[in-house]
């Protein structure tokens, strides 16, 4: 690679990292897995670099990168056992209510199965379209909007428990889509 695409090639990773990080991190639900992820992606881009054209582009492509990364490595079978001990109890917030809401948003978001999450993933934090989430998943704008309407359901029963009336819940959702959680 010549010197002058090196240092896009730096440029994009440092101006890109933090953003593909908490899309990392909101698909797979562990930030050492997201930055494995994030890295890994970022492995292969290094190699297209050269060949790579549409720059304007180059988000879309490796946001596409990332989702299909994750969705090969939860196909790998060593990934799908998960030990988990018994949920414990949803406790009264000890003045903690924005963190234990979020807290509770991110573990429902991390019940949803694989594709269902990187479709509410993509529709929601990400903001991207019917069109472009089925473009970027490599699926249709039907099977988009059926995995978005089950895993909005699956989120509702998961927060509505949790949710005492005030709105909490909603407003953390909100607040995580918009990147201020």
């Amino acid at each position: 690679m010549k010197a002058e695409q090196e240092s896009e090639f730096t440029e994009y990773v440092t101006g890109r990292s933090v953003s593909l990080g908490r899309t990392a991190h909101l698909l797979c639900g562990d930030w050492h897995k997201a930055e494995d992820l994030v890295q890994s992606v970022f492995i292969r881009l290094y190699a297209v670099w050269p060949r790579l054209r549409d720059r304007d582009a180059l988000d879309a492509y490796v946001r596409k990168m990332l989702v299909r990364a994750y969705l090969n490595e939860r196909r790998r079978p060593w990934r799908r056992e998960q030990p988990t001990e018994e949920t414990p109890e949803v406790h009264a917030s000890g003045g903690f209510g924005g963190v234990e809401s979020r807290m509770v948003l991110l573990g429902a978001l991390a019940e949803l199965p694989p594709r269902q999450r990187a479709v509410i993933v993509l529709r929601y934090w990400e903001d991207y379209s019917l069109d472009d989430a089925a473009t970027a998943l490599g699926i249709s704008v039907g099977t988009v909007k059926s995995q978005a309407a089950r895993g909005l359901a699956s989120l509702r029963g998961h927060l509505s428990p949790a949710d005492d009336g005030s709105g909490e819940a909603e407003s953390t959702a909100h607040e995580v889509r918009q990147g201020q959680g």
